[in-house]
């Protein structure tokens, strides 16, 4: 059996947090890759290694004069690495690494090799400290020429690398362009490097450690203490991140499903807990009728009324063309006999929103266009919701008692997912009026 275990920054940002990550990579000899994210905060107060990298670099930037406070930063950064090897008591030194760092920044090398450099020095450690294989990233994660990543020659490198090697780490965030230069992908971008990895090797399990006990039902600064969610499939978690919920870099979960290879999201704090597994189906039951609840405010919704719309070929198309010509994207779109409404983000809209009101009455010459702002979009996900009657009702009902008025409901076909839109003001209150009926009381 082999595993792919990626640690993220908090699961690393101290000597004491790496022994933790040490202790659960040793507990399983499946767990065979480790993918680390850069030292992140230590407490509330402190500073991630990857921001202190970024300020360095715009020093470096700044020429002479900033050259005591340069000089100062890289001492820092170097501190917080050598306070970790000295609590894992490691003969490790890394006074070489960053002398090559400083000369980069120096020859003002790139903001992407700045921001690589704390993966690439914490997975020197952590190789040291479980007796691993070093790989660098940028010697078997590529990119195109564009900036585009490119998994063809990546799979078929690493795949290559890793067959003749049975344990390794591999820096998470980065890999490198068709000249060397090291290029990043975006934040939370060793989520997809663990992926990547998981997919090379064909991997049994990969296991995505954080300071999470895995996805909740809702947001814990909505719903106090949310009851966590046991198993997820993709299509669950999609529809759940697209609206906002995120322990998970969004990307990260393609490489892998297109391998039918699970992710299991770990709690390094609390490793006895088992997280949440997220798999391509499941025949579970799901413990509740829903499996999560996300949402996002600040959206417009643009209604256009026209008598005898049903019966014009096209109309949709051009008033949806209208947003297009504007370089705004939709959200979503129910509509009615005589009526469509149109929800698209509102900092988005209001800068073009004379122009689309003007483009509609151009192209389909409306009876009436309605613009309401100040709404929020809340998604109500689960497989569970198409087995079970009155979803909808309870819904509504719940919505009622908390006095939360309904401007909109969209339900796919899919019945995997209902979208309500409401006042932003009564965002929280309905996701609460939600969660309790369909989890605390289980009506």
């Amino acid at each position: 059996m082999k595993k792919v275990v990626k640690f993220g920054g908090s699961s690393l940002a101290s000597a004491a947090q790496f022994k933790k990550a040490g202790h659960i990579i040793r507990q399983d000899e499946s767990r065979r890759y480790v993918v680390p994210s850069a030292p992140g905060k230590r407490h509330p107060q402190d500073t991630k290694v990857t921001d202190m990298l970024y300020s360095c670099y715009l020093l470096a930037l700044r020429e002479e004069d900033e050259e005591e406070q340069f000089e100062k930063m890289i001492l820092d950064i170097k501190a917080r690495y050598d306070e970790i090897i000295r609590g894992l008591d490691l003969t490790l030194d890394l006074t070489e690494e960053f002398q090559v760092i400083r000369e980069n920044f120096s020859r003002k090398i790139g903001r992407d090799y700045a921001a690589s450099r704390g993966e690439y020095l914490n997975g020197i450690v952590m190789a040291e400290y479980l007796g691993y294989t070093f790989i660098d990233a940028a010697d078997v994660i590529f990119f195109q020429e564009s900036g585009a990543f490119d998994a063809k020659k990546t799979n078929q490198v690493l795949a290559e690398r890793l067959a003749d090697c049975e344990r390794a780490v591999i820096p998470g965030f980065y890999g490198s362009l068709p000249d060397g230069r090291i290029k990043t992908f975006s934040r939370g971008g060793s989520d997809i490097t663990g992926s990547i990895v998981a997919k090379a090797v064909h991997a049994d399990m990969y296991e995505n450690w954080t300071d999470v006990s895995g996805f909740l039902v809702a947001d814990p600064r909505v719903v106090k203490n949310p009851k966590a969610i046991d198993v997820i499939t993709y299509r669950e978690l999609r529809e759940l991140s697209y609206m906002g919920a995120s322990v998970l870099h969004e990307d990260a979960i393609f490489p892998v499903r297109k391998e039918g290879i699970p992710i299991n999201i770990r709690n390094t704090n609390c490793p006895e807990d088992k997280g949440t597994l997220i798999v391509e189906a499941t025949c579970r039951t799901p413990r509740f009728t829903i499996t999560g609840i996300a949402g996002k405010r600040d959206f417009a919704s643009i209604t256009v009324e026209k008598a005898m719309m049903n019966s014009e070929v096209g109309f949709c198309h051009k008033v949806l063309g209208v947003f297009a010509d504007n370089d705004i994207s939709i959200e979503h779109m129910p509509s009615g006999i005589d009526t469509m409404t149109i929800f698209v983000h509102q900092d988005e809209f209001e800068e073009k929103e004379q122009e689309v009101i003007a483009g509609i009455h151009r192209a389909v010459e409306p009876d009436f266009v309605e613009l309401e702002s100040d709404l929020a979009l809340i998604a109500v996900v689960g497989r569970g919701m198409k087995a079970t009657r009155g979803t909808s009702g309870r819904i509504f009902s719940a919505l009622a008692h908390a006095n939360v008025n309904v401007k909109m409901i969209d339900q796919g076909s899919s019945e995997l997912n209902i979208i309500i839109g409401v006042r932003n003001h009564d965002f929280e209150a309905a996701i609460r009026a939600i969660y309790d009926i369909f989890v605390t009381t289980q009506i």
